[in-house]
């Protein structure tokens, strides 16, 4: 009978001791497994994370330019300025002909991964396009400057292989419409498709 209330005592004590060495040695070689096989996807995510908000952010700025320059009654310019502390600008010339900004993003929004092509690619020494410039009517219009307007951006990341970067592109319609496509999608169908 004694031995048996001894038993029962040891028993209740090593059931509220807690766990044992062993126990969380497992527990943290289990976890450090599972971190090792996710992290790779992990990291794909957030890239692919960064590609999107960036292109959803150029998206946003080109149709916000359009928008004002309908609802405004005037030209607005939406200006691609990557490495300038800017991102992107959507400003207008006021009666003086100085550019007045009526939204802008900041360039430490966009990480440094994330690589932008806009279109038409230039030859020779000619710079890229950086402007895209609206009419009242939400048409496109030549830029003040004279430069080249935006026809598209392509969208990518240099920190992933080609096989695991979903790739995005922004195409301007020839009415002025922006959309956001994929240019990996092959199937005419799909609305993703460019």
């Amino acid at each position: 009978m004694l031995a048996s209330i001894a038993l029962r005592r040891r028993t209740a004590a090593r059931a509220n001791s807690g766990f044992t060495l062993i126990e969380l040695l497992i527990v943290l070689m289990i976890l450090g497994i599972a971190l090792t096989l996710a992290m790779p996807s992990y990291r794909q995510w957030i890239q692919n994370t960064h590609i999107r908000n960036t292109a959803e952010s150029v998206l946003h700025g080109m149709q916000r330019a359009r928008a004002e320059a309908v609802s405004r009654n005037t030209t607005i310019a939406f200006n691609l300025t990557p490495g300038n502390g800017v991102f992107w600008s959507v400003t207008f010339l006021d009666d003086a002909n100085n550019p007045v900004a009526i939204e802008s993003r900041p360039s430490d929004e966009v990480p440094q991964s994330v690589k932008m092509t806009p279109h038409p690619i230039p030859v020779g020494s000619e710079m890229p396009p950086t402007t895209i410039t609206y009419s009242n009517l939400g048409a496109i219009v030549p830029n003040s400057d004279g430069s080249t307007s935006i026809t598209q951006i392509d969208v990518d990341s240099d920190a992933l292989p080609a096989e695991d970067s979903r790739d995005l592109r922004i195409v301007v319609g020839v009415g002025g419409m922006v959309r956001m496509c994929d240019p990996n999608v092959i199937s005419t169908s799909d609305p993703r498709h460019c």
